[in-house]
């Protein structure tokens, strides 16, 4: 990659309290002339450390992915159409750039969006098969094609366009630790749940399983998973077994173990709510 290239991308980061990695996703944007930070009031050194890398910060009370990706888009005056959406404990390679550059630059019309695969690293390795990698995600947008919409723990995309997908890989590497890792999945499996839940009341369209979106085929699997019996036992041997995850090693059979505890929450709770509002 050459910085000298003019690249017209805006970069939006998402935070909440990321003092721990904001260094390494800046270090790997020194190329972006236009960083946007949308915080949810952090109350560590968040903010000083966006101001000292010359980021424009803004602050939002954060009510869901979906939500606060629109208010970014709404209200932050993005420079350039193409935009690259992270979270703090993401960073992207000089090959991934150069590929945005490229499309940002040609600004391809009838293409919406682009996914990215992450690429998920605990304890400093790449969990290649027991993240079930390559995960996709909708990251490189342009402003005037996509909407978000809250979906649970995460969001979706209303893409007006083709979603066409990118070579390289984005990194994430979380390094809160583990006792953070669960509370954050406490939070999402409650959302996750309530979800499900509002879904149940619509039914399971079979066609939706077999659309050619990709979007509505990845919802229809996750309503038809959220039925299964035991979905954390089944969670567990489907990421140990069937995709491979016991070639980690131990780190693959620990995180295993934590996805799965994370499907068995969603099942509780959903099934708490059910007793308690008979």
């Amino acid at each position: 990659m050459t910085n000298a290239v003019h690249i017209p991308i805006t970069v939006i980061i998402f935070t909440l309290n990321e003092e721990i990695h904001l260094p390494s996703c800046f270090n790997s944007l020194t190329w972006c002339d236009d960083i946007i930070v949308v915080d949810s009031f952090s109350t560590d050194n968040t903010e000083t450390l966006c101001q000292s890398h010359g980021a424009r910060f803004f602050q939002n009370k954060f009510t869901g992915f979906g939500q606060q990706r629109n208010w970014a888009l709404d209200n932050t005056s993005p420079k350039y159409a193409w935009i690259l959406i992270l979270d703090a404990d993401e960073r992207v390679t000089p090959a991934l750039v150069d590929e945005m550059a490229t499309v940002a630059s040609r600004d391809p019309e009838g293409i919406g969006a682009y996914r990215l695969r992450r690429r998920f690293y605990m304890w400093g390795q790449w969990l290649r098969y027991s993240s079930l990698y390559p995960s996709w995600v909708v990251r490189f947008i342009h402003i005037d094609r996509v909407r978000y919409i809250n979906r649970g723990h995460a969001e979706s995309q209303d893409v007006r366009g083709e979603v066409k997908d990118l070579a390289h890989d984005l990194i994430d590497e979380n390094l809160k630790g583990i006792a953070e890792w669960f509370d954050r999945q406490n939070r999402y499996s409650s959302k996750e749940a309530e979800f499900e839940l509002e879904q149940e009341k619509n039914g399971l369209h079979p066609s939706e399983l077999f659309s050619s979106n990709a979007l509505i085929k990845r919802a229809a699997l996750k309503r038809l998973a959220g039925k299964i019996p035991s979905r954390g036992l089944v969670y567990f041997f489907y990421s140990y077994f069937f995709r491979l995850g016991f070639l980690d090693g131990k780190p693959g059979f620990v995180f295993c173990l934590m996805k799965a505890w994370y499907q068995s929450q969603i099942a509780i709770k959903k099934f708490d709510f059910r007793i308690n509002n008979k």
